[in-house]
């Protein structure tokens, strides 16, 4: 089973990209979100995989966060979503967007992605809420607006074991003395801001 690609972009496309790993190329299905944050044709790339096998076909399906390769995994657990739909899903629609919307039974809002309909939608509504409930709590507290870096700092730090509101707030600090510039930079000012004195 593949769960990772490192390669040279060898060729992108909306929905799929070629990644050539030491002379191999593989075809990899990927949702528009990593489309769009890919580098430019034979930059460097990493991808992380999922490999989806059938009875006539072996099908690769890549993302750039772990977040959106799990939720795509989530995703595949409701009845009537198969890898396809997911992607489609994920291209239709973020994960800060989907978890709410799911959450929330927000049926409209999901019908809205192409190839949802609404007997589907009820379905994640119904078959995902309890698991989201495991995975997203931190999640759910990032605000749709919020920039990408801020996102994923915030991300992390509630993945290290911190609590979302403070590392928000330690973020937005952050934030103030650095800017936004980079996501290692943003870490840095923000962990130094949850480990000083609190006044």
């Amino acid at each position: 089973m593949i769960g990772q690609l490192r390669g040279r972009l060898a060729d992108k496309r909306p929905n799929q990209v070629m990644v050539d790993v030491g002379g191999v190329g593989y075809v990899v299905a990927v949702p528009l979100s990593t489309f769009a944050a890919l580098g430019e044709l034979h930059a460097e790339v990493t991808l992380l995989i999922h490999t989806h096998v059938r009875e006539d076909a072996l099908s690769l399906y890549g993302f750039l966060s772990s977040r959106e390769k799990h939720f795509f995994e989530l995703l595949l657990g409701a009845s009537g979503v198969g890898p396809s739909l997911a992607l489609k899903i994920l291209s239709g629609m973020s994960v800060e967007e989907l978890v709410p919307a799911i959450r929330t039974g927000d049926l409209s809002r999901l019908t809205k992605i192409p190839g949802v309909g609404r007997k589907t939608a009820e379905r994640m509504v119904v078959e995902l809420k309890d698991k989201l409930e495991a995975v997203t709590i931190a999640e759910e507290k990032l605000p749709t607006s919020k920039a990408g870096v801020e996102a994923d700092v915030v991300s992390a730090l509630t993945n290290l074991g911190y609590d979302g509101r403070a590392a928000e707030n330690a973020v937005a600090e952050g934030k103030r003395a650095v800017g936004v510039s980079s996501f290692e930079k943003l870490l840095k000012a923000t962990l130094q801001e949850l480990s000083g004195p609190q006044g």
